[in-house]
């Protein structure tokens, strides 16, 4: 993908550039980035520009558009919110590297409160986040429902570094009377006996996965009690059904593009 960035000279019609995109064109950076950043109104003037640069864009660039402004929608969240969630992680990078395990890369904004009616939740539910890396669905757990415990278990310590630092600095209205983050293995996990919401972002496949199902269903056998799964990216479902515990409840599809088989799609489970 290609994106000849041309500086625009506007000399005499500078004056006719709006807020945002003023400040874009004085530092020679394309208006349309400014359109896809901003829904706000444009001049006729800055219209023409930007028609002008969409002649320059080329690498298939114009058919992702919608793509390239709910990237810059997630930063603009992470500003609002005061949180660092969006950069995707390769745990190669912290020699963490498996087949089995999947990098980093945030579930979208609002995700858990698309799939998880509010009034399903109460002061003696507590969630779960099996995989949370940077720590965004906590977060969003923990401001937008009535949870008494939010918890986030992750592997790499350094993403647990940042998770902290996010529920430390964020601008969110935490209502959970607790968070916790847990850096251990999801294999070494053993999962609390009150936790009745768990969530997963296609954090690991394979041999992984059906371990940490297995220790899910035992807590269920253990300590009686109704649970729902939540699985973004929910590839590993033919295993999860197989089980014969795993009832299918609804599916939440990607609100701004067609579902890509499974992938954008959000399903939620209940374990009997």
């Amino acid at each position: 993908m290609t994106l000849v960035e041309t500086p625009v000279h506007l000399p005499s019609s500078y004056g006719r550039l709006s807020g945002i995109r003023r400040i874009a064109a004085a530092k020679g950076t394309p208006l349309l980035l400014g359109l896809l950043a901003t829904s706000a109104p444009i001049t006729a003037y800055e219209g023409a520009v930007m028609a002008e640069e969409a002649m320059l864009i080329s690498g298939g660039l114009l058919v992702r558009l919608r793509e390239s402004r709910r990237r810059l929608a997630r930063l603009i969240y992470d500003q609002r919110f005061g949180v660092h969630t969006a950069d995707f992680a390769d745990l190669e990078e912290f020699g963490l590297g498996h087949p089995d395990r999947v990098h980093y890369s945030p579930a979208h904004w609002g995700t858990l409160c698309r799939a998880l009616p509010v009034q399903e939740v109460g002061r003696k539910d507590v969630f779960l986040d099996l995989g949370s890396g940077k720590g965004r669905m906590v977060l969003e757990a923990a401001s937008r429902f009535a949870f008494r415990r939010v918890i986030g278990v992750e592997l790499s310590p350094e993403l647990v570094t940042v998770a902290r630092d996010n529920v430390a600095s964020t601008r969110l209205k935490l209502q959970a009377r607790e968070i916790e983050f847990v850096n251990t293995d999801v294999l070494d996990y053993d999962i609390p006996p009150d936790v009745s919401v768990v969530f997963l972002n296609n954090p690991f496949r394979g041999e992984i996965f059906a371990a940490a199902m297995k220790r899910l269903i035992e807590s269920a056998d253990r300590y009686p009690r109704p649970i729902t799964l939540i699985y973004f990216n929910p590839i590993e479902e033919p295993h999860l059904l197989g089980t014969g515990r795993f009832r299918h409840v609804r599916t939440v599809m990607p609100r701004w593009r067609s579902a890509n088989g499974v992938f954008g799609t959000t399903r939620v489970y209940a374990l009997a």
